[in-house]
């Protein structure tokens, strides 16, 4: 199969093998929608980026495959057993919930500690006037740091390296994303993201957080490890893609929660940005999960504020408390709001697509080899460091005011007075943002009653550099997150707005830099309830609510009339094949039956089949499900699962004649925990010349309610369906039954809904009406 290219780069090739393909050319056919060749046949084959190894991954089986055997499991389940699959899903709940606490507590304190004692030693350093010395020490300590984490992502877990969140949200959306929640992954990026984080590279921690909650989720919910046979038989009653997908949605909410203490944020977050398909007892188990992940971090910060973890206290985990500040906004307040709010589109917007063609031009770098993916994060590094120590040197000294009860210079890791290279009595503005940690960046910005202290031009050095550290920084090997980054530069253009209107309107400059911050994640990464609801938790003051509102409307129309959020370019960049909630206009122009007529033959099982076409239908085709078609006058009776008829070899269910089974036979040999499990690769079958003359009785396994949809169905409906539901194959029948007409047009997959791949072979359709997508 050819390799695509300049697609993005720490991922591995995805081959979803959801179509029949029964000839060559199909075979060699690239998927990704902007290399699609331009032939005839509708492939469903799809290829991705995911890590740095090839790996071929399946969609995933949502869907209630309701054969014989569930039926006669639901009919026998005791009210027990149902309390107790019940009451595992809200154990594992609070487990996700309790660990993913308490790794962010470790996280935040590593962070906070690392950071404060190299940024303790540089300041005594610049006190001495041993200048070149401390820089000496603060790019030596970053490059050390940096090292560690780029060298564990690249050379033990490549899926660790970026946010995570556009896999979660493929992985949500029934793509199988490969070696994406493993424990490899987990432990790289638990000690990457401090690593990255502790050297001052312009990345934050909350994404790789999410990331993490989830490969928490999912180790929990197989029971631990498969890799290392480490794992627990008793949690197989959720060890299936259904119930994973719960946790996963747990575990993702659990990492927002877990960066910013907000709860409902987090749960919020799962609804309107990773999660397809959710329901009212997801939402319960969901915000239990959140709520514990805040009593943890609730008793880890009260602990140490005794002084028992170091520097770890005030710092670490970002909380900007305006409750008792009184906001107070007129009329004339609307147009900086509603400025803020288009400056947040627009740059938002242009911060979008500057990322994405610097992740191109990184791919060509990071292809050519595992040494150059290396030292390009040193040398990201490298210039951070000269930036951060350097730029402070180019502000001017300015002189403490004695009227504020701060001590001025400051003493301490924090607060809004560090001394620097200026005399006493003079504090460095520049430096009290940029040598300090991200969460103290923020809350210095984020302060109140600040109007004097920081200058426009300190202030612009703060939001030019923000703005060059975080489009470069973002796509190099280690664990990274947006969030950070966008709140930085969102918090720096909104301060000095506030200063531009000083004269015009009442509303304190910290909380201009605070509107700005949401605007700019509007713009960039299209939330809004999500960042309306963080902001609020973080302020802690519903005066705010209502210009947030305004500005994140405003920030995320604007930016939608010029590209797709981040996580969606991502998802682009990697080839995953990710269905949009959205089908296009000209999908209604289509039907599925013409789809079908571009798509290789169906290949079909009967419901007694022998040995031999089984294996032979395995090996030669790549095809995950197959309907089963018998009978004299041929009727549809369902769809079979490729993993179900690769069970029934191994576990060599085979008959000497061609007949049904009885119920005690299939119980005997089968169980519903059997038919969750996915069993392995034909090649690793081994079936004796005389079995291949045998017959398997697929009755039991046949899901006898297989979604169908009509021939006649737009592409459009059928999309929706297909998403909403959480489906893995569809299958097409005729419209009009009649003697002689086979029960089956064709089977449809994701690959064959995706607007790529249709267009490639219908190129007309794009010119039909408009190509927007209609919300």
């Amino acid at each position: 199969m050819e390799a695509p290219n300049n697609l993005l780069a720490e991922v591995a090739t995805i081959n979803d093998m959801e179509g029949l393909h029964n000839n060559e050319e199909e075979r060699d056919t690239e998927s990704n929608c902007s290399l699609l060749k331009r032939n005839q046949t509708l492939s469903s084959t799809s290829i991705a980026i995911v890590g740095a190894k090839v790996s071929h991954i399946e969609s995933l089986d949502y869907e209630i495959n309701e054969n014989d055997i569930f039926k006669h499991d639901w009919r026998r389940r005791s009210r027990a057993q149902a309390l107790q699959y019940v009451f595992i899903k809200w154990t594992l709940a609070f487990l996700v919930g309790l660990l993913t606490g308490g790794v962010a507590t470790l996280i935040s304190l590593s962070i906070e500690n690392i950071s404060g004692y190299k940024l303790r030693a540089v300041v005594n350093y610049i006190d001495d006037e041993r200048y070149l010395m401390g820089f000496a020490f603060f790019a030596g300590a970053n490059f050390l740091l940096t090292l560690v984490a780029a060298f564990l992502t690249v050379y033990f877990a490549p899926t660790a390296s970026g946010p995570g969140v556009p896999e979660i949200k493929a992985y949500l959306n029934g793509v199988d994303t490969p070696n994406m929640f493993g424990a490899t992954t987990l432990f790289v990026k638990i000690i990457g993201s401090i690593g990255a984080v502790s050297a001052g590279l312009d990345l934050g921690k909350e994404e790789p957080l999410i990331h993490i909650g989830s490969c928490i989720a999912s180790l929990l919910g197989q029971g631990g490890s498969d890799s290392y046979k480490l794992s627990w038989h008793w949690l197989r009653y959720v060890n299936n893609d259904r119930d994973k997908r719960d946790l996963i949605t747990y575990g993702s909410s659990s990492g927002v929660c877990a960066a910013f203490r907000a709860p409902v944020a987090g749960v919020l977050f799962a609804l309107e940005e990773v999660a397809t398909w959710w329901r009212s007892a997801l939402i319960w188990r969901t915000f239990f999960s959140t709520a514990v992940v805040v009593v943890v971090l609730r008793v880890f910060m009260v602990y140490c504020k005794s002084g028992s973890c170091g520097l770890f206290g005030r710092g670490g985990l970002i909380m900007f408390d305006v409750s008792g500040v009184i906001v107070r906004y007129h009329a004339v307040d609307i147009v900086p709001v509603v400025i803020i709010g288009v400056i947040g589109g627009l740059l938002g917007s242009l911060l979008n697509h500057v990322l994405h063609k610097v992740l191109r031009l990184y791919n060509l770098i990071n292809a050519k080899g595992k040494l150059y993916k290396l030292l390009l994060a040193l040398s990201v590094s490298l210039l951070t460091s000269i930036c951060m120590y350097g730029l402070p040197f180019l502000a001017k000294c300015k002189r403490c005011d004695s009227s504020l009860s701060e001590s001025c210079p400051g003493t301490g890791e924090t607060g809004n007075f560090k001394q620097f290279n200026c005399p006493n009595g003079y504090y460095n503005d520049l430096a009290t943002l940029i040598l300090a940690t991200k969460e103290d960046a923020i809350r210095n910005i984020f302060s109140l009653n600040t109007a004097t202290e920081f200058q426009v031009a300190s202030l612009l050095i703060f939001f030019l550099l923000y703005c060059i550290l975080g489009i470069i920084t973002f796509g190099i090997a280690v664990p990274s997150g947006l969030f950070i980054p966008i709140i930085l530069i969102g918090s720096g253009y909104g301060r000095l707005l506030g200063i531009g209107m000083r004269p015009y309107t009442k509303i304190d400059q910290g909380l201009y830099a605070v509107l700005g911050a949401a605007s700019l994640m509007a713009g960039s990464m299209r939330m809004t309830v999500t960042v309306c609801i963080i902001f609020l938790e973080l302020t802690n003051n519903l005066l705010l609510l209502p210009i947030t509102m305004l500005v994140l409307v405003i920030a995320k129309s604007v930016a939608d009339c010029f590209n797709s959020s981040i996580y969606e370019i991502m998802l682009e960049l990697k080839g995953l094949p990710f269905l949009e909630a959205y089908p296009e206009p000209w999908m209604r122009n289509i039907t599925v039956g013409e789809l079908a007529d571009v798509k290789p033959p169906v290949v079909t099982l009967q419901g007694i089949e022998e040995v031999r076409r089984i294996v032979e239908v395995l090996k030669y085709t790549t095809h995950n499900g197959f309907p089963v078609v018998d009978g004299v006058i041929p009727e549809l009776h369902g769809l079979i699962l490729r993993t179900h008829l690769l069970l029934v070899l191994k576990k060599k269910w085979f008959l000497n004649e061609r007949r049904r089974t009885e119920d005690w036979e299939v119980e005997e040999k089968f169980t519903w925990i059997d038919l969750a499990e996915r069993w392995g690769k034909i090649e690793d079958i081994v079936v004796t010349k005389d079995e291949m003359e045998m017959y398997v009785d697929l009755h039991p396994l046949i899901n006898t309610t297989p979604h169908t949809v009509v021939e006649s169905m737009s592409v459009s409906k059928a999309m929706v369906a297909f998403r909403q539901v959480g489906l893995r194959h569809m299958i097409i029948v005729p419209k009009y039954q009649a003697a002689g007409v086979f029960p089956v047009v064709g089977i449809l997959t994701r690959q064959d809904l995706r607007a790529c791949n249709i267009l490639n072979v219908f190129p007309h359709l794009a010119k039909s009406k408009s190509n927007k997508k209609g919300h």
